[in-house]
């Protein structure tokens, strides 16, 4: 995960006043990848936590991102778009 991934994160779980152990939570859907906020992991959900930015990621999920990085960059909004990809070797 990239810092702009964790700063991304830690901005959406504070700004929606959300309880502690709030996370973002990664599902997949076919080949796509679905994207929320999440007030804890669902049962089953693998849990990453990098400083302190919370990541809740479903069985599926797990196996798509194996091996990649989350990245992210948040507009003037407050809006943010994540991407996946290759970590550089």
């Amino acid at each position: 995960m990239t810092e702009d991934a964790v700063t991304a994160i830690s901005t959406l779980t504070t700004a929606e006043d959300l309880p502690a152990g709030s996370g973002v939570r990664i599902s997949a859907d076919g080949d796509a990848l679905r994207v929320s906020v999440a007030r804890g992991p669902h049962e089953g959900d693998a849990v990453f936590n990098a400083s302190g930015a919370l990541v809740f990621l479903d069985g599926d999920a797990v196996r798509q991102l194996d091996g990649k990085r989350l990245d992210a960059q948040m507009d003037g909004n407050g809006g943010v778009r994540f991407a996946v990809d290759e970590p550089a070797s």
